[in-house]
């Protein structure tokens, strides 16, 4: 039991990722249909999740030095991505009130709960950063680890797919868009389009997670005054 979840992992990702060079489709997301099918092994096999986690660690462990590594293509582009810094900034600030706000819109205009709402304004944000909002503002901080989960399996899965769609060509707005609505799932996938993007995806997601963290708690204060 010691390496199954390492070898489950890297075998179940291999063989969905072989599938999508082959079909290109969004719902063939090899991240998506890999944790499915993981929970699926687990759920009809009685494996308890912490005992999976266990034996991956040392995917959790990588998890970090893969983050960090996302800073060497925004210091190859550092010169571009200084032209724009000012569009950056904007993009920034607007896409992450936008997806704070309409998060909160949508579970409001459905009746959720107020803890439902609290959980999942950080939606966007990084796993880390966004349990630690969520706690800070009285949030439910699992359910919000979750919902950010699948707001990056969603960017990751058709995040591409729905820029083309919109018409984004310009690299650097496509990578902001990508790293602002879906952290590292979404620059994961963006930076295997384009280096450029990937760069300002992997930025956008960092200054986001700042931004958020230092908003959300007084933005959602005015929201429920409101």
């Amino acid at each position: 039991m010691s390496v199954f979840g390492i070898f489950l992992t890297i075998l179940v990702f291999f063989i969905f990722k072989k599938l999508y060079s082959i079909k290109k489709k969004f719902y063939l997301n090899p991240v998506l249909l890999s944790i499915i099918t993981i929970i699926v092994v687990l759920y009809t096999a009685g494996i308890e999740y912490e005992r999976y986690m266990e034996s991956a660690r040392i995917l959790s462990f990588l998890l970090g030095p893969a983050v960090v590594s996302l800073a060497v293509p925004l210091y190859k582009k550092k010169e571009v991505v200084k032209d724009y810094s000012i569009p950056i900034g904007l993009g920034v600030v607007l896409g992450g009130l936008v997806a704070i706000l309409s998060a909160f819109l949508i579970v409001y205009l459905f009746g959720g709960s107020k803890e439902l709402l609290l959980s999942i304004s950080p939606k966007s944000v990084t796993t880390p950063i966004a349990i630690g909002v969520s706690e800070q503002i009285g949030g439910i901080p699992p359910l919000t680890a979750i919902l950010v989960i699948i707001t990056g399996i969603l960017g990751n899965s058709v995040g591409i797919t729905l820029l083309n769609l919109s018409g984004v060509k310009d690299k650097v707005a496509r990578g902001l868009a990508m790293g602002v609505t879906s952290h590292g799932l979404g620059t994961a996938k963006i930076i295997q389009e384009d280096k450029l993007s990937g760069a300002v995806s992997g930025l956008g997601m960092a200054l986001n997670g700042i931004f958020t963290s230092f908003i959300l708690y007084y933005l959602i204060r005015l929201l429920l005054w409101l």
